[in-house]
């Protein structure tokens, strides 16, 4: 494999789907959107709540970001397949001297990385507006602390991988955007159940939990990579997909 072959189909990709207004504001405003929102809620309620009470309310508004980054490259990546098969401008790439796992890893790249960085954008503003407004609750700043590292800097980019994974094994298989879209999307369900679960306390946003489920997360990325190769087919995708 080139190193820069798969930069260079992401580059293309970038070009393409910023063209797509909505794509661009809902993967890279969204999460800033959602920061100034929880500042909010953090000036209002949080500053007047108990320590214990602050910080299990501030470790779920931090996962918040997690399953937002399982959500958020999805749409990016169901259009980098789909949505060029329908403007007839996959099949060049396609029939190139490409290999799959290049052209994969590029599509990829094109939404993890951008969805990523806008995540760690939103949840730092989030970090220092909460660090502003809860130093005294606190007697100090609450961030950055080991648990929301881990939700952010390791969580967050496994699961917008597997985001990313789900999409482009579903955008290969069918013959619409919105389609791949809407079943890529109910990616969130399995982070949304952790959430719930670290919110009533059934599994705390604890460290070993955290890591934990990081690996799993991990395991499961990994099986969705295999999976993603197997079943990719250019030339199912060139002659039999309309």
């Amino acid at each position: 494999m080139k190193a820069w072959t798969p930069w260079k189909v992401a580059k293309k990709d970038f070009k393409i789907v910023r063209r797509k207004k909505s794509i661009l504001f809902y993967t890279i405003g969204l999460p800033l959107v959602l920061a100034i929102v929880f500042s909010i809620l953090v000036a209002d309620y949080v500053v007047n709540a108990s320590v214990s009470d602050a910080s299990l309310g501030l470790a779920s508004l931090t996962f918040i970001f997690v399953i937002l980054a399982a959500v958020l490259p999805t749409a990016f990546a169901s259009y980098s397949i789909v949505g060029e098969k329908m403007e007839k401008s996959l099949e060049p790439l396609l029939s190139t001297p490409t290999t799959d796992g290049e052209l994969l890893l590029g599509k990829g790249l094109a939404a993890f990385v951008p969805a990523v960085l806008a995540i760690w954008a939103g949840s730092l503003t989030f970090m220092a507006a909460t660090d502003y407004f809860t130093y005294d609750l606190f007697s100090g700043f609450y961030f950055p602390s080991w648990t929301p590292g881990i939700m952010l800097f390791l969580l967050a980019p496994l699961a917008a991988m597997m985001g990313v994974e789900v999409a482009v094994i579903l955008s290969a298989r069918v013959s619409d955007v919105r389609g791949a879209n809407q079943f890529a999307g109910l990616m969130y369900f399995p982070f949304l159940i952790l959430f719930i679960a670290g919110v009533n306390g059934s599994i705390p946003f604890s460290v070993t939990n955290l890591l934990t489920i990081s690996g799993i997360v991990l395991i499961v990325d990994l099986v969705l990579l295999f999976v993603t190769r197997a079943t990719f087919s250019r030339e199912e995708i060139l002659t039999r997909w309309k």
